[in-house]
């Protein structure tokens, strides 16, 4: 059997009460899309094929690894109620109308960042090759500040206890650990959005590699040009692939893949984490790519057939019914099946009318990377990491 097809362990988080949380009417973010993408992965019989787990929340002191103190408390004491005691610190930690206070916040975060520290635990005891937490993946959290819909930054956190160990793959492709201070992470990021909160985290690091692919230029969070590499010991460490508008699959495989492969070679990693964010699907609410759920999760294919222990993790994505659509579908990459394009009836069966198809078509939509643009792009930052 080819290394590429080896069958993987996989191991699934997911907390039924995470889509009891409610950002506010009218805010993008819906943490019920979660429990819709759980609906259907159990639908299409995918439990069969994976450890399910309840993860447990995660603590205080796990969450103050990366975020300060003060910060920490201020989201485990503010709640809808006594808003007005907390004016002062709302404005100090970017607490409102993007990030807003709402029931169970504190709550929300936990279990958020419970799933990615559940996942890495579960990668460090080598008892999985894949480890999925869609409720993670929330790559804006700051040390000491919400951003961009983002409380806690679970990622941060996950690849802080993943630091602890050191990956060797043997010949049969069986997994083996232990302890060590030179574990070597790649992060990969293919949200819309800048995956600005983790490499902020790790800027100066040389353990940690960022690779973000996302929209540049008058779009939120307005960094990640390619010219940002990192500083000190991190520098060269940190890779951002600016997009234009409208990128479609073949113009996103055209730099994913070489950018990837040439990042595997200089830095050799031993562990990936993974960022899917939704949101550069086409037809995203908030979104301004157009990839379709094929192309999306051919990226997280090919990440996959690196045939490295793995961490996947969710992120943007505010057109539910495709979020749902998205994670289902790499959830069976993931495990290597595949699955029917007709969806199976589940309990959000009507958000998927008319077609109640699991992949969408693109939109009409003008691709603004052209292929020079693109080629100039992945020339610089050849040149620029000296590649």
């Amino acid at each position: 059997m080819p290394a590429s097809d080896y069958r993987k362990k996989i191991c699934y988080y997911y907390d039924s009460e995470v889509g009891n949380f409610y950002y506010g009417q009218g805010h993008p973010m819906k943490p019920q899309r979660i429990r819709m993408a759980n609906n259907l992965i159990l639908n299409y019989g995918l439990y069969r094929h994976m450890e399910i787990y309840k993860p447990t929340w995660a603590t205080v002191d796990e969450i103050r690894q990366f975020h300060s103190e003060d910060y920490i408390t201020f989201l485990e004491s503010v709640h809808p109620e006594n808003l007005m005691d907390y004016n002062k610190h709302m404005q100090r930690f970017n607490v409102g109308e993007d990030c807003p206070v709402f029931e169970g916040l504190f709550s929300f975060c936990r279990i958020s960042a419970g799933g990615s520290l559940a996942s890495a635990c579960k990668l460090n005891r080598r008892a999985c090759d894949i480890a999925i937490n869609w409720a993670g993946g929330l790559h804006h959290a700051k040390k000491y500040e919400a951003s961009g819909f983002c409380y806690v930054n679970d990622i941060v956190l996950a690849i802080l206890s993943l630091l602890r160990y050191k990956w060797v793959r043997n010949e049969t492709c069986a997994i083996n650990c232990f302890f060590s201070h030179h574990q070597r992470i790649l992060y990969v990021d293919i949200d819309c959005h800048h995956g600005d909160g983790v490499e902020e985290a790790f800027f100066t690091s040389d353990r940690v590699m960022t690779v973000s692919f996302h929209k540049y230029g008058e779009y939120f969070p307005g960094t990640g040009d390619l010219k940002d590499v990192g500083a000190g010991r991190g520098k060269y460490y940190a890779v951002n692939f600016p997009l234009r508008d409208g990128i479609t699959d073949d113009s996103y495989r055209s730099i994913f893949e070489p950018v990837i492969t040439k990042v595997m070679e200089s830095f050799q990693p031993s562990l990936i984490v993974m960022q899917c964010g939704a949101d550069s699907l086409t037809g995203d609410r908030l979104g301004c790519l157009n990839l379709t759920v094929k192309g999306h999760g051919r990226c997280v294919d090919f990440i996959r057939r690196q045939n490295l222990p793995m961490l996947m993790l969710g992120g943007g994505g505010y057109t539910v019914r495709n979020v749902a659509r998205c994670w289902t579908y790499e959830t069976s990459v993931a495990i290597g099946t595949e699955i029917s394009n007709d969806l199976p009836y589940n309990d959000y069966f009507e958000y998927f009318g008319p077609d109640f198809k699991l992949h969408i078509p693109p939109s009409a939509i003008t691709d603004q990377n052209s292929k020079e643009y693109l080629q100039d792009i992945q020339y610089v930052f050849c040149l620029v990491l000296g590649f």
